[in-house]
């Protein structure tokens, strides 16, 4: 099983911020173990530097987010082919803030996804409930019809081939995170539903937690059995905190 840790820079960071991000966290690459697959996700502005800057060794650059179509009339969106053509290794897509904001559904998502994985690029696909499903008690039922919604035009192979990252919507940027108990038992139930649509090829793919993960309760969501490693928000944001995550899912996933 892979362990991966990915940050996501979101909207943060000018060109000197970011180069000087990139530069630190390569720094520290000696150190990562063989078993963790490290990612980074900056805005757009910043891809083609980063790329060049990581090329040579395991980082690998992802984007935060692309269109579906190979090309057109869509002003302000950026393509998958775009992405591939400066070395772009991996692309977030679904996330909350996306779905939110911008509208994006799990139709469209699953399109994206495809689109991705016909370039070789690793899609990292976003699931997760906002507060009120969570106290409802929805968030088995939320998560199952977004992925439903998201994998229904995808084959065995393609689901195979996603990375997933479970966001309790209702933990990012509040400050709030699931327990350990309850970030596992979401995953148990992702990994359940994996096995479920594509068989023994669910126990194999990739599953991160996406919720305010930090340095000091890292250990106790990465040494859960289903959770693979995480999607980083703020702690991504600065090179001694991403670092120590890095080694935190290497000592722990080992």
């Amino acid at each position: 099983m892979r362990t991966i840790v990915a940050g996501n820079w979101k909207m943060h960071k000018d060109r000197i911020e970011a180069a000087d991000l990139i530069a630190a966290v390569i720094a520290g690459a000696d150190a990562w173990s063989p078993s963790v697959d490290v990612v980074v996700a900056p805005p757009f502005p910043f891809l083609a530097e980063a790329v060049e800057r990581a090329r040579g060794t395991r980082l690998v650059v992802a984007a935060q987010n692309c269109h579906e179509a190979a090309h057109g009339a869509y002003t302000g969106e950026v393509s998958v082919a775009m992405l591939s053509s400066i070395g772009v290794g991996a692309c977030i897509v679904g996330h909350s803030e996306r779905r939110q904001y911008f509208g994006e559904t799990d139709a469209a998502v699953g399109r994206k996804i495809a689109a991705l994985l016909s370039a070789n690029i690793m899609p990292i696909y976003c699931c997760g409930e906002v507060l009120d499903e969570r106290e409802q008690g929805r968030h088995f039922e939320v998560v199952a019809r977004q992925m439903d919604e998201a994998f229904r035009e995808l084959d065995v192979s393609a689901i195979a081939r996603t990375v997933i990252a479970y966001e309790p919507v209702w933990a990012i940027g509040t400050g709030r995170t699931a327990t350990p108990d309850q970030a596992q038992e979401i995953h148990a139930f992702i990994r359940g539903q994996l096995v479920g649509r594509i068989g023994d090829a669910g126990r194999e793919v990739p599953l991160l937690y996406g919720g305010s993960c930090k340095p000091d309760n890292a250990g106790g969501l990465f040494g859960r059995s289903d959770i693979n490693g995480g999607l980083i928000g703020g702690a991504a944001l600065d090179a001694t905190q991403f670092t120590a995550l890095i080694t935190i899912a290497g000592e722990v996933m080992n």
